[in-house]
């Protein structure tokens, strides 16, 4: 008898009443700079005063966005959830450039296909999430992100929303800190 799917894993760190919504692109360099200080802002305002939630945002500049991000959602259904997620996130994090184009059109990547996208994944993170990309109920939850996202009017990451509301003079740019204030003013 087949094992049923198992659902992703909500992409969710600390539990506090405050709630930090970043709506990602796992390849874009400035989401990139905004998951990296992921563990730091937590660790500032604690876990128990805040939640940040990471919502994928896959944009179609970046040629394999679709690919990543189901990779990403993928990896959350195994038994590491959020933990695996988190890692094949850093793992594309730390890769960036073997994970898009050269000005979003061109370089090596060109002849890569989405198979070899998924096995350089695996290599970097070492989470082994190639069966568990091939759930169709995947589909769902990408949907859900992008429905979620279009809902509340984001289109390009990172953005930010506090409790509910985008907070569009917040960026990548700004320091751990600064975040930590916003959120916890």
């Amino acid at each position: 008898m087949t094992e049923p799917a198992r659902r992703p894993d909500p992409l969710i760190w600390g539990h506090g009443p405050r709630t930090l919504e970043i709506f990602l692109e796992p390849t874009c360099p400035y989401s990139v700079r905004s998951f990296n200080k992921l563990d730091a802002l937590l660790a500032t305002a604690g876990a128990d005063l805040i939640s940040v939630k990471l919502r994928l945002q896959s944009q179609p500049w970046h040629m394999y966005s679709g690919v990543i991000v189901r990779a990403i959602l993928a990896a959350s259904t195994l038994d590491g959830g959020k933990q695996d997620a988190k890692r094949v996130m850093q793992a594309v994090s730390d890769h960036r450039e073997e994970f898009e184009f050269e000005k979003h059109c061109r370089g090596p990547n060109m002849d890569v296909t989405p198979s070899q996208i998924i096995a350089r994944i695996e290599q970097y993170s070492g989470v082994r999430l190639a069966s568990a990309f091939d759930n169709p109920e995947l589909q769902a939850e990408i949907k859900w992100h992008a429905k979620y996202a279009r809902q509340n009017g984001i289109h390009v990451s990172p953005t930010f929303m506090i409790d509910g509301l985008v907070q569009p003079d917040m960026s990548s740019g700004d320091t751990v800190e600064s975040w930590v204030t916003r959120m916890l003013r």
